[in-house]
């Protein structure tokens, strides 16, 4: 998998406080929606300095409850579904009433991911898409320095989750460049307190690091703020974190403040030990 930080058709969305709130109310039905947070994986940097891209979602290597709960026998649900179940219980709804379409627009998805979910609102546009078959990568981002291009904030990976025509996106994780979370591994077990790490190329930075899961309303845990800084340089911090034994967490990576609050992203995901 690659993420690219090449711009290409901008569509901006303007999401007002009504929709975003009236979305909010229509995910909760299955549980999920925007304004629940959670993430994995790691986010496709702004700047121009190129370095090796590291996929976030690759195959989960770690045993996990059930088969429903991977994404296509392999990724880990991040957001809006947490396991086929609540997949199934959407398509009837949406099959008997149209409710909630959004679910098979990945580009809707990947914004409310990012705006709702993660609350990063200041990342309110998409800058690129790319969909092959079940398989999908969108560029989110914010608004260009002077009027210029939009800056790419993350590549979000979805895949279609469940079966049938209209299995909706699920977010899965981040393509990575110049900013990245591998540690803890994709999919691994872990437990609190975490030890969470990746590379960074930039200048000042400073991380800050969220435990978030589908279903809850903020973080599970949180650290601010790591210094960093560098070329492809390593960070890392340790963040301390309440969830229940077996359960899907996203661990999100968030660095700004020279243009926007957020400037990149990167999640990855893993699951609690127990």
């Amino acid at each position: 998998m690659t993420g690219g930080v090449t711009n290409g058709r901008a569509g901006r969305v303007r999401w007002a406080p009504a929709v975003l709130a009236a979305l909010g109310l229509l995910a909760g039905a299955c549980g999920t929606g925007p304004g629940t947070g959670a993430g994995s994986g790691a986010g496709t940097g702004t700047g121009t300095g190129a370095v090796t891209v590291r996929p976030s979602s690759p195959a989960a290597t770690t045993p996990t409850p059930s088969a429903g709960s991977l994404v296509a026998g392999r990724y880990q649900p991040l957001w809006p579904f947490a396991d086929e179940e609540q997949v199934r219980d959407w398509q009837e709804s949406y099959r008997s009433g149209g409710h909630q379409p959004w679910h098979l627009d990945a580009e809707r998805t990947a914004l409310s991911f990012t705006q709702g979910f993660l609350g990063f609102t200041d990342v309110d546009r998409v800058v690129k898409r790319t969909v092959t078959g079940a398989d999908a990568r969108v560029s989110v981002g914010i608004r260009g320095e002077g009027g210029g291009r939009p800056g790419i904030a993350a590549v979000i990976h979805l895949v279609r989750f469940g079966t049938g025509p209209d299995a909706p996106w699920e977010v899965v994780g981040t393509d990575d460049t110049t900013f990245s979370l591998t540690t803890p591994r994709y999919g691994a077990v872990v437990s609190s307190p975490v030890k969470v790490g990746g590379r960074i190329t930039g200048v000042d930075e400073s991380i800050r690091v969220r435990v978030r899961a589908t279903g809850s309303a903020g973080p599970l845990g949180e650290r601010c703020c790591v210094s960093a800084g560098g070329d492809d340089a390593p960070w890392s911090a340790t963040v301390t974190f309440r969830a229940a034994p077996g359960r899907t967490l996203t661990l999100v990576a968030s660095t700004g403040g020279h243009v926007a609050e957020v400037e990149r992203f990167t999640v990855t995901g893993v699951r609690v030990a127990g």
